[in-house]
């Protein structure tokens, strides 16, 4: 491939770059696709692409489309480039994102697709709105089929580039009692009426109108405009996106994407990891660039990511390396339980400020919401200031406050704030109208609102099916409130959520945020029983809500592996790492290898956020949903090499690079035997001694031998179930 220039000599922002990097800015020649591990520089070969265009005379800024994720990055990669180019304005090109650029496609064409150029673009609220009003038409109970659920399914539907026409049967299921498809018809009909869009359409839109024949000359006419195409984060891209891109790039051929195959964790949200995998397929010819050198952490934590990721087959392939030194080893620590696992975080944390490491520099990277609350607990108590971020903090989050409302109200009935909150949370049919009714009743007679309705229950002032729900409500209060000595408070926090019908609420949204929200709910129970009642548990949350540190100062942050895609931090502590929370059992129970792939991706991120120091940490019990579960640590876990990590010696039952137990995939147990080791016994909860060779009986899969024990994890060989890693805990000397 030759290369045009301008110049006698290479330009100055190509002297920056490494061998690689060069080779992805000065390859403008037909598809190429860029795996930009991470802290590879990618930000960089990117701008200097775009600049190269220009600076070679290859493309005016109009004849190049050049896709972001986010308005934010569209706006730094502008300023990037004139940066590059001496300060020189750079105008009239297409940047922005995938709806950006869609959008301003769609207002050229708009009469193609039944709409005026002026269409509005609606946001999720007037989605939501629009979607009920036509589920009330039809007769679709939205009690039973909540509207933001089956709006989950048409947006889903929209990423993969689905029409009303194109869904499939298998793909409805029973949704809205099988009518979930003509709602997605109707709701599209009725949004051409009113002249909108959401964003799922502009693409949708757009992808119609290009792949119509009939509009063969508007096609023609963006292959024309446009002679290169640029894609950032492409391993994001859902199906949709992918359609969009490839019916531009076909003009000249000329389409470069930049990202990284090990680093596609939003699989939930509609992205597809097959369109960077197949990249070599859809663009025959294509030139893939690995850029490896990594100029963020140290060789242990890149070695031991990559270790970790090479189980995955789902990849293209590649490897990250540093010329900053080997570094420190990953630690690895088993703990006994969670809350023993935020005390050694904790005590970790001191440590590395005194020896001057600012807090700035450490992050606490969770696979669950829920797992924040033993953090900030730990954290109020220790006087250190931190920072959620990506969310509210565990106690100010939207289920948590409900809940906490009504262990107000049974406590205090004079709370007329707890009581607002919920009086009508799950929906009782009480309107505002209602409320405001008793609000000025009550302030009338200089009393509380819980007081309010006690008096207009004995009265005809409310309608009767009102006063019936007010009636049973003001009934189940009492009753809560007469348990309050006699029950533990953890148990009847618990009885409370059912009773109200607020747990039910949550099980029966089909929302994607309900199950974490559940788990956040069982989360509050579990730790309630920290403390001596429910009036010390309450006094506390008080407390933790009004200790915000509003300083400017240094903060230790806490956020979700999902959240941390992007970032790095100095040290990063990884905290759960066991089976069934990382990997997620939900995550893998519903897509299978492909889930657990995805979370081993997660995992990767996870680790490759640290520039100098990670630790991974997992408990040997955990109270998950309520109870308390024995926990084996993660299989990520297993498969650290021991050279590029440390294992506390006081983990106790857990070495990491042990032989795996598990199968070439990676997703389910051998039925083979593993790697029997040296002779070891463990002594059960009942005092008896198990050993290597004694016959047990498990209750789920039988008689069996020991084979193997590890710690309080024992591999045994049943008679009729294969092998199977069970704890001690479950079994009995036979």
């Amino acid at each position: 491939m030759q290369t045009e220039t301008l110049y006698s000599q290479s330009p100055p922002y190509l002297e920056t770059l490494n061998d690689p990097q060069r080779q992805a800015v000065e390859t403008l020649d037909g598809p190429v696709l860029v795996l930009a591990g991470a802290g590879t520089g990618k930000t960089r070969v990117l701008t200097a692409r775009l600049a190269h265009l220009l600076h070679t005379g290859r493309a005016f800024p109009s004849q190049i489309l050049a896709v972001t994720f986010t308005n934010k990055a569209a706006q730094e990669m502008k300023e990037r480039v004139s940066g590059l180019m001496g300060g020189a304005p750079v105008e009239g090109w297409w940047l922005g994102t995938f709806h950006a650029l869609s959008a301003r496609m769609l207002r050229r064409h708009a009469d193609l697709v039944g709409l005026s150029s002026n269409f509005s673009i609606i946001d999720t609220d007037d989605q939501l709105r629009l979607l009920k009003q036509i589920m009330e038409v039809e007769g679709i109970d939205t009690k039973k089929w909540v509207p933001k659920a089956m709006l989950h399914f048409i947006e889903r539907w929209k990423d993969r580039g689905l029409l009303p026409a194109q869904v499939g049967s298998e793909d409805t299921g029973d949704l809205a009692d099988g009518k979930l498809k003509g709602l997605y018809g109707r709701y599209q009909a009725r949004l051409r009426e009113i002249n909108a869009c959401d964003f799922g359409d502009l693409s949708l839109h757009m992808i119609t109108i290009l792949k119509d024949p009939a509009n063969a000359t508007v096609l023609a006419d963006y292959h024309r405009r446009f002679r290169y195409v640029l894609v950032d984060e492409y391993q994001d891209t859902n199906v949709a996106q992918y359609l969009w891109l490839r019916l531009l790039a076909q003009g000249t051929g000329n389409i470069c994407c930049v990202g990284d195959d090990d680093q596609s964790i939003y699989g939930w949200r509609g992205a597809e990891v097959g369109n960077i995998l197949r990249f070599g397929q859809d663009f025959p010819g294509a030139k893939i660039i690995r850029l490896e050198q990594n100029y963020r952490s140290t060789n242990n934590i890149l070695k031991a990511a990559h270790a970790v990721i090479s189980n995955n087959e789902g990849r293209l392939g590649k490897e990250l390396w540093s010329d900053s030194g080997d570094g420190e080893k990953i630690f690895v620590r088993g703990l006994w339980d969670g809350e023993a696992e935020a005390r050694w975080i904790g005590e970790e944390v001191e440590t590395l400020q005194h020896k001057k490491w600012a807090l700035n520099d450490m992050a606490i990277l969770v696979r669950a919401g829920f797992q924040t609350r033993e953090f900030e607990e730990r954290f109020i108590k220790l006087g250190v200031p931190y920072k959620v971020i990506g969310g509210p903090r565990f106690y100010e989050r939207l289920e948590i406050r409900d809940a906490l409302a009504y262990l107000r109200v049974v406590m205090q009935r004079a709370d007329d704030l707890a009581l607002e909150r919920i009086i009508n949370t799950p929906k009782r049919g009480l309107g505002d109208s209602t409320v405001q009714t008793l609000y000025a009743y009550g302030r009338a007679k200089g009393i509380a609102l819980y007081d309010a309705i006690m008096d207009l229950t004995q009265t005809d002032e409310l309608r009767p099916k009102v006063k019936t729900t007010l009636m049973k409500l003001l009934d189940d209060f009492a009753r809560w409130r007469s348990l309050v000595d006699n029950m533990h408070h953890a148990e009847l926090a618990a009885l409370i959520l059912e009773e109200s019908g607020y747990m039910q609420m949550w099980k029966t949204d089909k929302t994607p945020e309900a199950p974490g929200r559940l788990e956040n709910l069982k989360e509050l129970v579990s730790g309630m029983s920290q403390f001596e009642s429910l009036a010390e548990f309450l006094e506390h949350i008080a407390l933790v809500l009004e200790n915000q540190n509003t300083s400017n100062g240094e903060f230790i942050t806490i956020m979700t592996l999902h959240g941390a895609k992007g970032l790095e931090f100095k040290a990063v502590f990884l905290p759960g790492w066991e089976e069934g929370l990382f990997p997620s059992q939900r995550s893998m129970d519903e897509n299978g290898l492909k889930g657990l792939e995805e979370e081993r991706r997660l995992a990767y991120v996870g680790i490759t956020r640290a520039r100098a120091r990670a630790y991974i940490s997992y408990a040997a019990n955990r109270r998950m949903y309520g109870n308390w579960i024995s926990a084996i640590p993660s299989r990520f876990v297993d498969e650290l090499p021991p050279a590029y990590v440390e294992v506390s010696a006081d983990s106790g039952v857990y070495q990491a690079g042990r032989s795996s137990h598990w199968d070439s995939s990676g997703f389910k147990p051998q039925a083979t035997a593993p790697r029997v080791v040296a002779e070891r016994k463990v002594m059960s909860e009942d005092g008896v001694i198990l050993a290597r060779g004694d016959r047990v009986f498990h209750d789920k899969f039988g008689y069996g031998k020991i084979i193997n024990i590890d710690g309080h994890k024992l591999d045994i060989a049943f008679d009729k179930s294969g092998t199977k890693r069970v704890m001690d805990s479950f079994v009995t000397k036979a």
